[in-house]
């Protein structure tokens, strides 16, 4: 999953930015309103986390071109503007949330996993592959009922096979989906992640298969169809 904040203080937007990512998240932050428009309207994420006091176009503005585009991802708005009719307007244009500063870390993660769950819609909550189940929602990754330890690169990355059981995840479409801006990950570096996730995937009936100059699929094994 991929959030955007945009937050005009750089010291918020790292503090929420680094919650976020330890929670499995791909995060990827902008300080005006500008960018925050140009980034939607370029790139796709899964939820937008936008402060209404931004320079250059304030939130209001950018949600409105949000929703003028058809964008429709969660959007929760997070401002120190605690007044009825600011939070009227913001819901009025468009927005799933209201959060008001200062607030702590755990209730805006919690708001985060309940606008998931909405941005969901039809989308199961839960992916599973034979003994292997994927909780999108509350980011837990358990094989036989036993949780498994991932890195937030690595469950990227197995979200991303998951998404497409069977099916072949080139190394770009694994790139985008856990890159964040100003990063470069290489083919060998993909690998590398690759290799961790088989290590954790031993032991289950789930393997990664490599499709040689095409990427990777996700499969339960012949053996335990």
């Amino acid at each position: 999953m991929r959030i955007l904040i945009a937050e005009d203080d750089p010291a918020i937007a790292e503090s929420l930015a680094y919650a976020l990512r330890k929670s499995g998240y791909s995060v990827d932050c902008v300080h005006t309103g500008a960018h925050a428009d140009a980034a939607l309207a370029d790139n796709h994420f899964d939820l937008l986390i936008l402060d209404l006091g931004l320079p250059k176009m304030d939130g209001f503005e950018v949600l409105r071109h949000v929703r003028g585009r058809g964008i429709h991802l969660p959007i929760m708005i997070l401002t120190a503007r605690d007044s009825i009719d600011d939070r009227v307007k913001g819901l009025d244009l468009g927005a799933d949330d209201y959060l008001v500063k200062p607030f702590s870390l755990s209730e805006l993660e919690a708001r985060v996993r309940a606008l998931s769950r909405r941005g969901a819609g039809g989308a199961e909550p839960i992916l599973q592959l034979g003994k292997l189940k994927f909780d999108r929602i509350n980011r837990i990754v358990s094989v036989n009922e036993q949780r498994i330890d991932l890195s937030a690169r690595e469950f990227a990355m197995l979200e991303a096979l998951l998404r497409r059981p069977g099916g072949i995840v080139g190394k770009d479409q694994l790139v985008e989906g856990v890159c964040e801006w100003g990063e470069e990950i290489t083919a060998n570096a993909i690998e590398v992640y690759i290799h961790r996730l088989r290590r954790k995937l031993e032991g289950s009936d789930v393997k990664i298969i490599t499709a040689r100059g095409l990427g990777y699929s996700l499969e339960v094994s012949q053996s335990t169809k």
